[in-house]
């Protein structure tokens, strides 16, 4: 069975109230093995323009879409093909369910759960799952500078 989900998407009728706009169910597709993603929404500029009923589920070919936000639904199969990308936003990261393991440019891993979140901030990363379970992220992507070599650090504090 493809991997699906459930999106809904309100708006406004003529008269200026609340309606379900997009009650529908999306498929997810990719080709990299072990891996499938669906674009849920996608936003140009800022503010953004809470007008029209226009479906912007297609709204993103790449990782990153310039000036704009990506909401975009991964899961990584055990064994999933492994990718080291950046990607030129600052991600905001909830699993949702299942484990995975994120490897980072300097050789560091760390294991996320069900229910943790992460900020990516532009790093090099890849992810892996060594589970035995599907690992499902929802990603909310906005676009930021990109950090150069030798760009600030941040430093933790506590």
């Amino acid at each position: 069975m493809a991997m699906q989900i459930r999106r809904i998407v309100t708006g406004h009728n003529t008269g200026g109230k609340a309606v379900v706009a997009i009650d529908d169910v999306l498929e997810f597709g990719g080709s990299r093995p072990g891996t499938g993603a669906r674009v849920i929404w996608t936003s140009t500029g800022f503010p953004v323009d809470n007008s029209g009923l226009i479906d912007a589920k297609d709204g993103a070919s790449s990782t990153t879409l310039a000036n704009g936000t990506v909401f975009r639904i991964v899961e990584f199969g055990p064994g999933n093909a492994p990718r080291m990308h950046r990607t030129d936003s600052i991600d905001y990261a909830v699993v949702m369910s299942g484990e995975i393991d994120m490897e980072l440019d300097d050789g560091a891993t760390v294991h996320i759960k069900q229910g943790d979140v992460l900020v990516q901030r532009g790093t090099i990363h890849n992810w892996v799952n060594r589970g035995v379970e599907p690992c499902r992220i929802a990603f909310i992507l906005i676009d930021a500078t990109p950090v150069e070599a030798g760009g600030q650090v941040l430093h933790a504090t506590g």
